[in-house]
């Protein structure tokens, strides 16, 4: 077998190999309402799997982004797709094959991460890979969906968050594709977890609502001087009020976008397709059960491809030191780093000191947003910690101010 980058001539070879493997057909552009999702590859960073009479059995891909990191730094990251093996050909190392081959690529391109959305989630745990966003879906039935009053007050009796001095426009897609492009690009840089959305992404149609131009209504939000700093996307069906996304940075708009889908008369119920974890939203409902939590799961793996430059890069909330004994089984690699964090920085690198943590890269990758407490991982079994006060250190150094989330699907 073996592994050779793909050029702009196998393009269509690719797809339809990466269709066969998952047993699907390709989507006409009139069929899915969108240029294909396939549409923003960039076949230079693309692999094949080839048998030995040269036909290929197995794809794998990446594309470039940028991801947010705690802190609100933007490095660069690899959004790892299009892996697939065809049915003939499984369990007999072709995926093994493509993963180790793409990691050894990225590395030498110099990049020390990249992410994947799992398309099962026992796979890509033994590449290095480990869950570190999470999102739910929230459904609330229409005749449910009053809001509690507001009960915390501030300074003289006032409001303790202000008031929404902004307004709601409605817009179809066709009509906002530049508002939404910019709106989601102020909200990436301000979201840890979050991918950026290129504008060839947009230009093509290349994903899911609202990137797609598939027909959708956009809630548009503007502040008090008529610039919009928020949208909701969303679509009506069979009762059904389902939003795709709700983008914005700021409670107070997320409120103003919610009132208004949960406003809409017709509908029946109202599905919010991705909430954060512990959400506020279901708290300012005056019936909390009401919103019911369903597709409670894992969003953005992150894989570490080197340990202190990803250490190094992220923003810090904690001062504090913890040494981390990582391993890397499937690189066959193994190393003990000393991290170090002094006013919002850090630094890492090699020691011999004792470790307060022993742990697998996969789980390191899980905790390095902050989307999931070291704490949990060493109740689970996964992380060694060597002594009493490990884990509680572990939990304040990675906890952040804002936890990660991320909607774009690739």
């Amino acid at each position: 077998m073996e592994i050779r980058p793909t050029t702009d001539q196998d393009r269509d070879v690719f797809v339809d190999t990466l269709h066969a493997a998952f047993g699907l057909f390709p989507e006409t552009p009139t069929e899915s309402g969108s240029g294909g999702w396939w549409s923003a590859i960039e076949m230079d960073r693309n692999l094949f799997a080839m048998a030995a009479d040269g036909r290929p059995v197995g794809t794998a891909g990446a594309y470039s982004f940028e991801l947010t990191l705690p802190g609100e730094i933007l490095v660069p990251a690899t959004g790892v797709s299009f892996v697939g093996v065809l049915p003939s050909h499984r369990r007999q190392g072709v995926l093994s094959a493509l993963m180790r081959h793409q990691l050894a690529e990225l590395r030498a391109r110099g990049e020390f991460l990249s992410v994947l959305m799992a398309s099962e989630f026992p796979i890509y745990g033994r590449f290095g890979y480990g869950p570190a966003t999470y999102t739910q879906r929230l459904t609330v039935p229409r005749q449910q969906a009053a809001f509690a009053r507001p009960r915390a007050r501030g300074t003289a009796g006032a409001p303790a968050t202000g008031s929404d001095t902004g307004s709601v426009e409605l817009l179809r897609r066709a009509e906002c594709g530049e508002i939404l492009e910019e709106v989601y690009d102020r909200y990436r840089r301000a979201q840890p977890g979050a991918l950026s959305r290129p504008h060839h992404w947009w230009a093509l149609g290349a994903g899911q609502p609202p990137v797609s131009p598939a027909p959708r209504y956009v809630a548009v939000h503007r502040d008090a001087d008529g610039a919009p700093d928020g949208y909701a996307s969303y679509s009506v069906e069979s009762g059904t009020l389902t939003v795709d996304e709700t983008i914005t940075t700021d409670d107070a708009v997320f409120t103003a976008l919610t009132r208004f889908v949960l406003g809409h008369d017709l509908v029946t119920k109202v599905v919010f397709k991705h909430v954060p974890p512990e959400h506020p939203l279901r708290r300012q409902l005056a019936d909390f059960r009401a919103g019911q939590v369903s597709d409670d799961t894992d969003w953005l793996w992150v894989r570490l491809l080197d340990v202190p430059r990803a250490l190094t890069a992220r923003g810090w909330f904690t001062d504090g030191e913890l040494v981390l004994d990582v391993d890397d089984p499937f690189l066959g690699e193994h190393g003990r780093y000393l991290l170090t964090v002094r006013d919002s920085k850090a630094d890492c690198g090699p020691t011999d000191r004792e470790p307060d943590l022993s742990l697998d890269v996969s789980d390191l990758g899980s905790i390095y947003l902050g989307g999931t407490a070291p704490s949990t991982l060493v109740r689970a079994g996964h992380i060694r910690a060597h002594h009493q006060d490990a884990a509680t250190l572990a939990d304040a150094l990675f906890h952040t101010d804002r936890p990660p989330h991320c909607l774009h699907w690739f």
